[in-house]
């Protein structure tokens, strides 16, 4: 325009939000949650869940959303995954619209991660809402149905760590994206395999964005209802090191279980951390989901966050015992913390052979005070002056 009639037209700023990715790894350990099943059920946390995840896209078009079930054995993607969409017509099908059927049904019942149909389109239900809710109910339920009592049985913990591994590929692929951006992350309603905020994993020219020219905001939130693992203790730590040097926090709502390693993982990302372990917090689980962690980065900067000044328990766990102890042996290779000394000094973590002699308990040796002594040169003059001379 300024070619056409030669003024001048400063660029305006876009003062618009930023696009805010919140990516939500959800703990489905079947044994904990059977321990808290009667005051939350998982298909309740799900519909809790689900509406938190449309307010977060509620607010601004460009947002994005990703969610990750960390399982017993393995972890997956929940949303976004890839979509099919079924071919209704039966033109190619000789024997009808039956077999189009069967042929869709086969389609639907991919295993879990794997391509999903798209939701029938409901006058009354949001299309964007919809899709996100009908992709990540799929996926749960074909991850739960797969799931074998031998598979649970001998991995009873969950996979945080590769949870949390995925979760942060996934969020440098949609950062690296964004600048180079051709295209827009509002839902189109003509295409029916759009995907809610442009991010479908099978298509990677769709999660670029030109709606903002400001960076992608990215935060990951933990619902967790396991406790900390000691042998994933160093690739635990190693995502969290990640997500500081990558200013991504890491909010945890601890639902069951002690989670020692995810508090300390909350305080040094700069992240929100809630304990909602008693049955009465349980029943307000959507009301702290709602007020406490919808706030992106941006918006937390003017808000007073919960958890602020509360004490961080920075005391490590032992990797033998499981014990919190406040004095330990650490081993020097992959600072493994035990609280007894290792009978054959051999660490457990890493196996490296710890040769320290009677590991550091030497008597403590206090010197003792030297006492002065006096000059006897000195002594005898003193003594000479001091009597009284005879006539």
């Amino acid at each position: 325009m300024n070619a056409v009639d030669a003024t001048n037209r400063p660029e305006q700023p876009d003062e618009a939000e930023p696009a805010s990715l919140l990516t939500i790894i959800l703990d489905t350990n079947p044994r904990a949650w059977a321990m808290i099943a009667d005051s939350l059920p998982l298909s309740k946390t799900i519909a809790n869940l689900l509406v938190f995840i449309n307010a977060h896209l509620a607010i601004n078009h460009a947002n994005k959303v990703a969610v990750l079930a960390s399982h017993s054995e393995r972890a997956e993607w929940l949303y976004p995954t890839a979509t099919t969409t079924p071919d209704r017509e039966a033109d190619d099908n000789p024997n009808g619209a039956q077999n189009g059927d069967l042929q869709m049904q086969d389609r639907d019942s991919a295993g879990s991660g794997g391509p999903v149909l798209l939701p029938i389109d409901d006058a009354n239900k949001y299309r964007p809402f919809a899709h996100v809710e009908h992709t990540l109910l799929r996926n749960l339920t074909n991850l739960l149905s797969t799931t074998t009592p031998n598979a649970i049985s001998s991995s009873p913990a969950t996979m945080i760590a590769s949870a949390l591994t995925k979760a942060l590929s996934y969020i440098s692929k949609q950062s690296a994206a964004l600048p180079a951006a051709t295209q827009s992350t509002q839902f189109n309603y003509s295409d029916p395999t759009s995907v809610a905020g442009g991010n479908d994993l099978s298509n990677p020219s769709a999660n670029k964005s030109s709606s903002t020219s400001q960076p992608l905001t990215s935060r990951i939130l933990i619902l967790s209802v396991s406790g900390d693992l000691a042998t994933q203790y160093i690739p635990i730590m190693n995502t969290i090191f990640a997500s500081q040097r990558l200013s991504i926090p890491i909010d945890i709502l601890k639902l069951a279980g002690d989670t020692v390693f995810l508090q300390q993982a909350a305080d040094a990302t700069n992240g929100i951390y809630m304990a909602l372990d008693t049955p009465t917090a349980h029943a307000g689980f959507l009301q702290y989901l709602m007020f406490a962690y919808l706030p992106d980065a941006s918006a937390r900067a003017h808000l007073i966050t919960p958890g602020e000044g509360a004490g961080v328990d920075f005391r490590a766990a032992c990797f033998c015992h499981r014990r919190i102890v406040d004095v330990g042996y650490v081993c020097s290779v992959c600072l493994s913390i035990f609280c007894e000394p290792l009978p054959d000094g051999t660490c457990l973590t890493c196996g490296s052979h710890l040769s320290v002699g009677n590991y550091g308990l030497r008597p403590v040796v206090v010197a003792r005070k030297k006492k002065k002594k006096r000059k006897e040169g000195r002594v005898g003059e003193e003594s000479r002056g001091s009597t009284p001379a005879v006539g």
